[in-house]
């Protein structure tokens, strides 16, 4: 994809890049597709994905109490929890506030390990990673920030976003779907939103401003983005899936650049 050069003149080291289509798969490659990069907050997406397996599996419920008092598994999917970003310490009540916490991704997976017996992860290697044959994906910090993985896994996982597998359809649009709505909130880099919404794991675009993608995504677009200078959505509307990742930490040289080249990819894509 021509949309995709752009990206050779951003002031990073190395990138990768890939663009998918509900129907055709991969439109669209830059970079090298193998090579590893840090998620940051990308991570929480693969953690969610994972909770949200164990749920269909039986192994925990949404709605079953975990983290603080009145929190349940789908508070702390949905920044609803009232934890604080990065301490187990609630600053306000459940389902008041959109508090984005990475926090609540640690609690989580311990709730998970606890369930399952199984150390958190493995659960995702095992239940998201091995059947999406993710082979260069692991989690090797905390849940909320510390997975790492290539364009070409991301890619995979994209895929599975467009056409679920692993999970229901149902599961899929639940996340998906706004979690808690008419909660305000703070969307880190980009200030207040009223109101923030999120679904289960998912940052969902709606009609928020300013916002790290395009200006041409539709409302329903779904993703996440890291700090550490990565980003992944899924235009529903549009059929498809955007995965960037480099080696630069998220900052205002960032911000118009993943705009323009979401707002070509999201052109060029509706072309093909």
């Amino acid at each position: 994809m021509q949309s995709l050069d752009q990206i050779a003149r951003w002031p990073v080291d190395n990138a990768a890049a890939v663009v998918l289509s509900r129907d055709e798969g991969v439109i669209g490659e830059y970079g090298d597709q193998q090579r590893v990069f840090p998620l940051a907050s990308v991570t929480k997406l693969l953690c969610a994905y994972a909770v949200l397996v164990a749920t269909e599996e039986g192994a925990v419920e949404l709605d079953q109490p975990a983290g603080p008092e009145g929190s349940t598994v789908r508070h702390l999917l949905a920044h609803a929890s009232g934890l604080a970003f990065d301490e187990n310490r609630a600053q306000t009540t459940p389902g008041r506030r959109r508090i984005y916490s990475s926090a609540g991704y640690k609690v989580l997976a311990e709730f998970v390990t606890a369930e399952t017996s199984i150390d958190f992860a493995d659960y995702l290697a095992e239940s998201v990673f091995a059947p999406l044959k993710m082979g260069a994906s692991a989690l090797v910090g905390p849940a909320g920030h510390g997975a790492e993985s290539s364009a070409g896994d991301l890619g995979r996982f994209a895929a599975e976003l467009l056409r679920p597998a692993l999970l229901s359809r149902e599961t899929v649009d639940a996340a998906t779907s706004v979690q808690f709505p008419g909660l305000d909130g703070v969307l880190p880099g980009y200030g207040s939103q009223r109101p923030n919404d999120w679904g289960l794991g998912f940052e969902l675009r709606s009609r928020k401003s300013p916002h790290w993608t395009g200006l041409s995504n539709s409302p329903r677009t779904f993703g996440h983005f890291g700090q550490s200078g990565t980003f992944l959505w899924t235009d529903p509307a549009a059929g498809l899936a955007c995965v960037v990742l480099t080696d630069r930490p998220f900052g205002d040289w960032a911000k118009p650049l993943w705009t323009e080249v979401s707002d070509a990819v999201l052109a060029e894509g509706r072309r093909s």
